[in-house]
């Protein structure tokens, strides 16, 4: 059995018993047909429907799907994720936050947080300039920041950290 989230509010169990797909415990028809396009072409209780994949990430086993134009976020979690979350070990809330690293060699611009800030992800952080070009480096998770390596109109390397995260 897999657990589903959408769009982080409303929960679906999904599971296969005897050939046919169940979601909350009601039985559903479906099928899905890739397209030679990139779509994904879905039939639903005889409803057609069609989806795009935009992102998927494995470590947090989640995806964006648009589904006839409508964004969905689907969080995922299989069976050993909902056995170490009853046992009070959900490695969602177990990962350590990776320090944030500079992809590239620039000059430090701006740093947008400070030690101690809660951040989620996607919030910036820091403006980054390299090869004339200003880089935005985005937190990836949830998260606090620890410290802060490096000041404003620093030169670094790639790799050098920047930021890190607790």
């Amino acid at each position: 059995m897999l657990q589903a989230t959408v769009n982080d509010k409303d929960t679906f169990s999904i599971k296969q018993e005897d050939g046919k797909f169940l979601i909350s415990d009601v039985a559903v028809e479906w099928d899905a047909a890739w397209q030679s396009n990139g779509l994904i072409s879905i039939l639903y209780n005889g409803k057609s429907y069609t989806a795009i994949i935009e992102s998927t990430d494995r470590k947090t086993k989640e995806v964006i799907l648009r589904v006839n134009g409508q964004q969905y976020k689907i969080s995922i979690q299989e069976p050993i994720d909902l056995l170490l979350k009853n046992m009070g070990m959900d490695l969602r809330s177990m990962q350590k936050a990776e320090p944030v690293k500079a992809p590239m060699p620039g000059m430090v611009l701006k740093v947008l947080v400070t030690a101690g800030q809660q951040i989620n992800k996607g919030d910036a952080l820091i403006i980054l300039e390299a090869m004339k070009m200003e880089n935005i480096l985005k937190a990836t998770a949830q998260a606090t920041v620890k410290s802060i390596k490096v000041g404003e109109r620093t030169a670094v390397e790639k790799g050098a950290v920047l930021i890190e995260l607790e």
